[in-house]
């Protein structure tokens, strides 16, 4: 029997950055509620994301680099590289995006459908942290599906404009992972690290060039037969995103999550949903493209 559809959200405040910070924290909050306003999971419930414990982050992390994280004790350079100051607010933040993407996963093998509005961590590595990144959700999540033999293969899908080196250098080793990257050529990171399959986009990208590199990955991942798919719905490719330097419309966006949803929909392939990237200018622009997200996921699932 399918269990109650949960979506989940770290309960926690907004990460305290000094002013002027390039990192939005406060584009997750009001998230969350034009979430609430507008009823935009329908059925679904809104549940806090439980925190990664110590033992959960060690599957896919390195334990003197968890500790520096969880004790505060991490170098200058670990800060500087993953450009946040720490704080008890950013390891509650970190571990709660840990937790929650593992427990969307565990609701989508249940529901067929589910995410978190957060995570796609993509940038941290096995030791160290970078871009914004603490600890790795998906890699987390992925390993310890198949550790618990929940699944065989698992599947993911990162659509970021930044490539996720993280996430290839924890889990292309695996057989049983296939990481497909649809990035910035010349964006951040600038020493890429090969996932299963990079799709590198020219700057100045327009939508019909964005949706066939979409459909290049469902190709790809189809080919794979994963038994879950991790979506890192990235919502920087849009035309005004500071960081991105594609051009992608509102309508471009929605329409590669469509191409996403249709197609696990059609294969009954359980999806997890996670939110990544996201810093245009107003920052109201991302908001309304995550939320879009959560539209086109809803009109094909019908939750």
């Amino acid at each position: 029997m399918p269990s109650q559809l949960n979506f989940y959200y770290p309960d926690t405040p907004d990460i305290p950055l000094p002013e002027a910070h390039r990192f939005p924290a406060g584009k997750y909050r009001e998230l969350r509620n034009l979430v609430s306003q507008e009823g935009l999971l329908g059925g679904a419930a809104l549940a806090p994301s439980p925190p990664a414990t110590k033992e959960l982050l060690l599957t896919a992390h390195d334990e003197t680099y968890v500790d520096s994280v969880l004790e505060g004790t991490w170098t200058k350079d670990v800060q500087r590289r993953i450009g946040l100051p720490w704080s008890e607010t950013l390891v509650a933040r970190s571990l709660a995006a840990v937790g929650g993407s593992l427990a969307a996963a565990q609701s989508a093998l249940q529901n067929g459908v589910s995410g978190q509005l957060a995570g796609g961590t993509h940038h941290a590595h096995r030791d160290f942290g970078s871009g914004f990144c603490v600890f790795n959700d998906l890699a987390v999540a992925a390993i310890k599906l198949l550790q618990e033999r929940r699944v065989r293969r698992v599947a993911i899908l990162d659509t970021d404009v930044h490539q996720g080196d993280g996430n290839a250098a924890i889990l292309t080793p695996r057989q049983d992972v296939f990481v497909v990257s649809v990035h910035g050529e010349k964006n951040f990171p600038f020493r890429k690290v090969a996932s299963d399959l990079d799709i590198g986009l020219a700057d100045g990208t327009t939508d019909d060039a964005y949706l066939a590199a979409t459909e290049q990955a469902l190709s790809a991942i189809s080919g794979f037969r994963p038994d879950i798919l991790l979506y890192l719905s990235g919502a920087d490719a849009l035309t005004s995103d500071s960081l991105g330097r594609l051009d992608v419309s509102f309508d471009g966006l929605q329409k590669r999550d469509h191409l996403v949803f249709a197609k696990t929909h059609e294969h009954s392939l359980p999806i997890c949903l996670v939110l990544g990237g996201g810093y245009a200018k107003p920052i109201s622009d991302t908001v309304s493209a995550y939320a879009n997200t959560l539209r086109a996921m809803r009109a094909v699932y019908g939750f």
